[in-house]
């Protein structure tokens, strides 16, 4: 329930992949179809599938998730019906999707990322009454011996559905944020005064771009337009000069794994591994 409570919404097969990769499906069917009979939780079933079935929490299972540890701060949202579930599924899944290919990677090193380091829709104030919504915010912990590395990440995952240059705008959205200082009432004292979002982040977190939904030439036009926005837009250049800018293919970080040479650095320069941008 934690997991649907978080993600809004996943298959079968995401909830165990995300929990217990290495046991049986059923072990997860079997509590799903009982917390289903409680009505905490229902599904749909993915159109042109196998009847594949996306779980989601209901009204009820919001209500009794939202006392639950992992999601302190983190307020459920329900979804009440399959219809409504059905025209969020896409895009949704496929965020779980690029969760599971950071967390099989972070497993397979030894790394700490783990189901409750990945929030979902993440909002924040730019200014001017206008908000940016991250698709992701993820939290990831290199371990190497007795050193450990904190990196954060924004994550917006493009499945091609709207126009490129209205992706590569959205790096504008992440310079202004990184330059937003919010305006209190009253006189400000030096204590309160730097950019809005220390108050979640000791350091801005980067921004990964992963696309998928198009052929390979489409999904390199498209990360060459998010290039041209670094070269040729002045905020986001700075901004580019200051924080880490990445994207990859899904398939490839599926495939491959983040740690592997598979993301563009926006700014210019040879694929590398997410990490090293």
């Amino acid at each position: 329930m934690s997991v649907l409570a978080l993600h809004r919404m996943a298959t079968t097969i995401q909830i165990r992949d995300l929990l217990r990769p290495h046991i049986a499906r059923q072990t997860v069917s079997s509590p799903l179809n009982k917390l289903r009979q409680k009505g905490l939780v229902d599904y749909t079933v993915l159109p042109q599938s196998n009847r594949t079935r996306v779980w989601y929490l209901t009204s009820e299972g919001a209500r009794l998730a939202r006392d639950f540890p992992a999601l302190r701060g983190r307020p459920p949202s329900p979804i009440n019906s399959a219809t409504a579930a059905s025209l969020k599924t896409p895009h949704t899944l496929t965020v779980v999707r690029t969760h599971l290919a950071f967390a099989a990677d972070a497993r397979r090193l030894g790394h700490e990322h783990g189901p409750w380091d990945w929030i979902p829709e993440v909002a924040h104030s730019i200014g001017e009454g206008e908000r940016l919504v991250a698709d992701a915010v993820m939290y990831y912990t290199i371990l190497n011996g007795a050193q450990r590395r904190k990196l954060r990440a924004f994550v917006e995952v493009d499945r091609t559905t709207m126009g490129s240059e209205r992706l590569a705008r959205k790096l504008i959205e992440y310079a202004r944020l990184f330059q937003y200082e919010a305006q209190p009432v009253g006189q400000r004292s030096p204590a309160t005064s730097g950019p809005a979002w220390l108050r979640w982040y000791p350091v801005f977190p980067r921004v990964h771009f992963v696309l998928t939904g198009a052929s390979r030439t489409r999904l390199g036009d498209r990360i060459s337009d998010l290039q041209a926005m670094v070269a040729h837009h002045p905020l986001v250049a700075a901004f580019a000069r200051e924080v880490p800018l990445g994207a990859a293919v899904l398939e490839d970080i599926e495939h491959h794994g983040p740690t592997q040479a598979t993301w563009t650095p926006l700014s210019g320069g040879d694929p590398r591994p997410w990490i090293d941008l």
